[in-house]
């Protein structure tokens, strides 16, 4: 196989990057599935699904939205829950610009790319050349099996379940697969503690989206002082 080939050609602790972040492209753009079936289902054109996953790149969001449209909610609703949803790639912004140059050009195009997905894989590794590859593998593969995969679902129509074919546990699992390689560090099994924490403290008390979005402020707990990556 040629991806193979290249693969090998690469350095180790590349392809060991370059190898993590296809992976999970891959696993999160078959949930793209889910999402482009879910969406023709809420009365939503082909077209429309696909600008969805073109411009707005966020699943959380995106899948909030055709929920609620879905279920009856007004525009007004859908809008509201995905904002809060997606206000969470604010965070991640203001840990990883310091990694992305003063280029306003450059900035504007990375801020398009960062996600749960990239941010972890960025923050996974500790060697600033890992790190950008890292994040822009994971980018670029991911934009693209998440377009193609929203293509397929919306083609496919309400003809696919996502429920009857496992589609709806594969963003969770992606979850699970970014978390492994972050609880190596202290730093980052205390964030994760913190947050999972702030999130389960708020969801009795908080409507759906906003546990989520509160959680983010751990992220700062995580992100390492400078010439500390522990």
């Amino acid at each position: 196989m040629p991806q193979t080939k290249c693969l090998r050609a690469l350095a180790p602790d590349v392809r060991r990057v370059v190898t993590a972040s296809l992976t999970l492209s891959g696993a999160v753009g078959v949930f793209a599935l889910s999402f482009g079936v879910l969406a023709v289902s809420a009365g939503a054109s082909i077209a429309q699904t696909c600008a969805l996953s073109l411009l707005t790149f966020t699943g959380a969001s995106q899948l909030s939205a055709m929920a609620v449209i879905g279920s009856g909610g007004t525009v007004g609703a859908a809008l509201g829950g995905s904002l809060l949803l997606a206000a969470r790639n604010g965070v991640y912004g203001l840990a990883l610009a310091p990694y992305f140059g003063d280029s306003l050009g450059k900035r504007l195009v990375t801020a398009q790319f960062i996600i749960d997905e990239t941010t972890a894989m960025h923050m996974a590794e500790t060697d600033p050349r890992l790190r950008k590859i890292a994040f822009w593998t994971t980018a670029i593969a991911l934009y693209s099996c998440w377009n193609l995969g929203t293509l397929l679902g919306a083609l496919a129509g309400s003809a696919i379940d996502p429920q009857q074919f496992g589609l709806d546990v594969a963003f969770t699992a992606a979850f699970v697969a970014m978390l492994y390689p972050h609880l190596v560090r202290r730093r980052a099994r205390l964030a994760a503690a913190i947050g999972g924490a702030i999130c389960l403290i708020a969801i009795p008390f908080s409507p759906v989206g906003l546990p989520v979005l509160l959680s983010g402020v751990a992220i700062f707990v995580g992100v390492p002082a400078s010439g500390d990556e522990s």
